[in-house]
C-alpha cells in the first residue's frame, strides 16, 4: 500500500463509495501481515517507495509463491531475487505473466505503472563473467523506475575500452560498477567521474580472489573518496542505493 492508494481510499470514504468495513479490510495488514513462515512488510512502499522484495535463497518455491501472492494482492509490483528455475515455476503457475531473468536470477511482475525517477545510471562490468551481477542490478533498476544502460567488459586489463565510454560516464547521475579479480575498476572510474560510484565486488577470479573477498577489500580500501561498496555479488543492493540517492536528489518524498 502506497501514499496514493491511501489517499484514494480516504477520498472514496469521504464521498461514500466505500464503507468503514472496506477501509478496515484494506488497511488491517498495516504495517505487516503475519502468514506464519513470513511477516510481510506492506508498509515498506510508504517508507522506501517500493514494496518488499523477496529474497528467495533459503525459501521453498511454495513459500516464495505464497509471499508473492500476498504482495501482488495489495496491488503492488513484484520483485524477487536469487530465484532458481524451480522457484520461478512455482510463481509462474500462479502468476503466468511473471518474468524470469535467468542470468540475474530475478522474478518480476508489473501490476501498476512504475514511476520514473530522475537521472541516468550506467551499470558497468569489468568482464563478461560479471554480467549475472549486472543483470540483477538492471532488473532491480527497471522495477524501481531507473533509466539504466549496461556497459560490459571494460576492465582495467584494457583501459582504452573504458576511456572510449568517457562521454557516457560524464552524463551519469550514479555509476554502478561490478568487478571481480582484484576489483580495481571502481577506483579508476571513481577518479574520472563526478557522480557517486557504487562498487559491487563479484565472486569472479582465481584462487586468491577468495570468492569475492579480495575485490571487496580492495574496494573498501580505495583511495578515491566517497565510493559506496556493496556486499559480494549484491547487484540488487547497488540499484536500490542508486534509487534512494536519485529519489532524494530529485526532491521526491512520498510523505509530502
Amino acid at each position: 500500500m502506497d501514499r496514493d492508494t491511501i489517499l484514494q481510499l480516504l477520498r472514496n470514504y469521504r464521498d461514500g463509495s466505500v464503507s468503514e468495513d472496506d477501509i478496515l479490510k484494506r488497511i488491517i495488514t498495516l504495517p505487516y501481515e503475519d502468514i506464519g513462515y513470513a511477516s510481510i512488510d506492506h508498509h515498506r512502499t510508504i517508507r522506501w517507495g517500493f514494496p518488499e522484495v523477496i529474497f528467495c535463497q533459503g525459501k521453498t518455491p511454495e513459500q516464495v509463491a505464497g509471499i508473492a501472492g500476498k504482495i501482488i494482492g495489495t496491488n503492488s509490483n513484484l520483485l524477487a531475487t536469487r530465484a532458481d528455475p524451480n522457484v520461478y515455476d512455482a510463481v509462474s503457475r500462479v502468476f503466468p505473466d511473471a518474468k524470469y531473468n535467468e542470468p540475474g536470477r530475478t522474478i518480476s511482475l508489473t501490476i501498476k505503472e512504475i514511476t520514473p525517477v530522475p537521472g541516468y545510471v550506467p551499470v558497468i562490468t569489468a568482464g563478461t563473467a560479471d554480467l549475472p551481477v549486472a543483470q540483477e542490478a538492471l532488473e532491480t533498476g527497471k522495477m524501481l523506475g531507473i533509466t539504466m544502460e549496461l556497459i560490459s567488459d571494460i576492465g582495467v586489463a584494457g583501459i582504452h575500452r573504458l576511456l572510449d565510454k568517457r562521454a557516457l560516464l560524464e552524463r551519469a547521475s550514479v555509476v554502478i560498477v561490478a568487478a571481480g579479480m582484484e576489483g580495481a575498476l571502481p577506483s579508476v572510474i571513481g577518479g574520472l567521474v563526478q557522480a557517486p560510484v557504487i562498487a559491487v565486488p563479484t565472486s569472479v577470479g582465481y584462487g586468491t580472489s577468495l570468492n569475492g573477498f579480495t575485490p571487496l577489500l580492495a574496494m573498501l580500501n580505495s583511495c578515491v573518496p566517497g565510493i559506496a561498496v556493496m556486499n559480494v555479488d549484491n547487484g540488487f543492493g547497488a540499484s536500490f542505493l542508486a534509487f534512494r540517492i536519485l529519489r532524494l536528489s530529485g526532491g521526491y518524498r512520498d510523505n509530502e
